[in-house]
């Protein structure tokens, strides 16, 4: 299901500007990899995007329905968020965190379905978790658990979904094994939004890099197209060397030693 954002501007009261005309569209089943320096508005943008903070101005269309005015069920329905720093239940075990993921398609005249223990079971089974179904979410490992949490978001079935920083504290074996499974939704037809500070990691794993600085898009496209040595310049004030990866010839960054700049262009794109 497409996702386009049109003209969306947000900030947090007056004089607090955060994001200042944001324009996007995502093609279903793609994934989108969301970069830039810390404080340019990347989780204000999904926060937006996911009902949790209201535009000031601007359009948020999921399937062509403006998403902000949908009932929050019906929202969640359409998109479904898992944030920087999720909070579980204590004790929960891993079958009853992924079961929260049904509780939008839950109500007064409608109960726990065999449709809802199917979505939990293929949640779990599709993110590899299955194994750790009947134990605590907390004696499980960092990159286990956010697997976990990637299944209660799944089991929610929204076409749109959206990840803020997923590989956060996460060591490479279980950051490349987190950002595999999101290709893996994405393929199932998805539409997938991630932060990622990492930039070579966003330049390996997206179909789309959008590229945000001081509240504003200044670059979007395909990795091999946007991810240059300017990018990284305007981003991070950084001087690299981006050269193509054997076999893929995915973007990697290489930072020049002594190769901080503080000048940044505005826009490169």
């Amino acid at each position: 299901m497409e996702l386009t954002v049109e003209g969306l501007t947000a900030g947090y009261g007056p004089g607090r500007p955060v994001l200042g005309g944001v324009d996007l569209t995502v093609p279903g089943g793609q994934v989108v990899a969301v970069v830039g320096p810390n404080g340019c508005g990347k989780s204000t943008l999904l926060r937006s995007i996911a009902r949790l903070h209201k535009p000031d101005s601007g359009r948020v269309l999921v399937g062509g329905a403006d998403i902000w005015k949908l009932r929050p069920r019906q929202a969640a329905h359409r998109v479904a968020l898992l944030p920087q720093s999720p909070q579980a239940p204590e004790a929960v075990t891993v079958a009853g965190l992924v079961r929260y993921g049904r509780h939008p398609h839950q109500g007064l005249f409608r109960q726990w379905s065999a449709d809802d223990e199917r979505l939990t079971a293929e949640a779990l089974r599709a993110t590899g978790v299955e194994e750790f179904a009947g134990r605590r979410l907390d004696r499980l490992s960092g990159g286990q658990r956010q697997r976990c949490w990637l299944a209660m978001v799944l089991a929610q079935d929204a076409p749109v979904v959206l990840l803020d920083e997923p590989t956060s504290a996460l060591d490479l074996g279980h950051a490349v094994e987190v950002l595999e499974l999101v290709r893996e939704v994405a393929a199932g037809g998805r539409t997938v939004v991630m932060v990622l500070h990492d930039l070579a990691a966003a330049a390996r794993y997206a179909d789309l890099v959008v590229a945000m600085r001081g509240g504003e898009v200044i670059a979007c496209g395909a990795p091999r197209e946007v991810v240059d040595a300017p990018l990284v310049r305007a981003l991070y004030g950084v001087e690299s060397d981006v050269l193509a990866a054997p076999g893929d010839g995915a973007p990697v960054i290489v930072p020049r030693a002594g190769g901080r700049t503080a000048a940044r262009p505005a826009r490169v794109r």
